[in-house]
């Protein structure tokens, strides 16, 4: 009972802190999930997207509020590709992290970019060089309906920078195991539970570094 009263003064005090980052009250997105690790089954927009069992998932993966420093405004996103973790930056140097999964050995990529559209439940629609080397791919080259089988799982964040769709997002998957791990196509992707949780944190706009 002690230590459910700490974690509701904590949330209170969090509550506090993020009320006057925003005159227009976005900040208070922040709050919409708590800071708690439910990877249990969710329906959403009418799919049941299955629970992870995490305690496969490595502790350093999954979503955790953290201490981190850094000069970067609140609601930026800073991806980590060495140490496979994605940070979405809070007040008072905290900040959100996801552990992820990155581009594979000549798929990696660094940068900035910027949220250019938020989807929930996208289409996928493979690059012409993916279904070069994946022809059986060719049967989605007008675009995979959203779905539990599509490769962007729940949501995708795309990502733009001064020249335009850089072809990378910032998406969901049903692949939890491949979190942690080096295995897509040069896209970052997280638990489909993570995504929705950092979709409803981030803004269109908002920038992302990828270190």
């Amino acid at each position: 009972m002690k230590f459910k009263t700490i974690v509701m003064a904590a949330g209170l005090a969090l509550t506090t802190a993020l009320a006057g980052c925003s005159t227009d009250g976005r900040m208070n997105t922040f709050l919409a999930n708590n800071f708690t690790n439910n990877y249990t089954t969710q329906v959403d927009a009418g799919y049941q997207i299955p629970a992870v069992p995490i305690s496969k998932v490595p502790r350093q993966f999954q979503r955790q509020t953290v201490s981190y420093k850094t000069a970067e405004k609140p609601g930026t996103i800073i991806v980590d590709t060495r140490s496979k973790h994605l940070y979405f930056v809070l007040p008072q140097g905290k900040a959100v992290r996801y552990g992820i999964g990155v581009g594979r050995e000549g798929f990696e990529w660094k940068g900035d970019a910027r949220i250019a559209m938020k989807r929930e439940w996208p289409t996928w629609t493979p690059p012409r060089e993916m279904i070069a080397r994946q022809p059986e791919l060719v049967k989605w080259k007008n675009g995979q309906p959203g779905g539990l089988r599509n490769p962007l799982g729940a949501r995708a964040l795309y990502l733009f920078n001064k020249n335009g769709d850089t072809g990378y997002r910032l998406h969901g998957t049903p692949e939890w195991a491949s979190i942690g791990k080096a295995m897509s196509s040069g896209c970052i992707r997280l638990i489909n539970q993570d995504i929705i949780d950092l979709y409803n944190r981030a803004e269109v706009g908002a920038k992302v570094i990828v270190l």
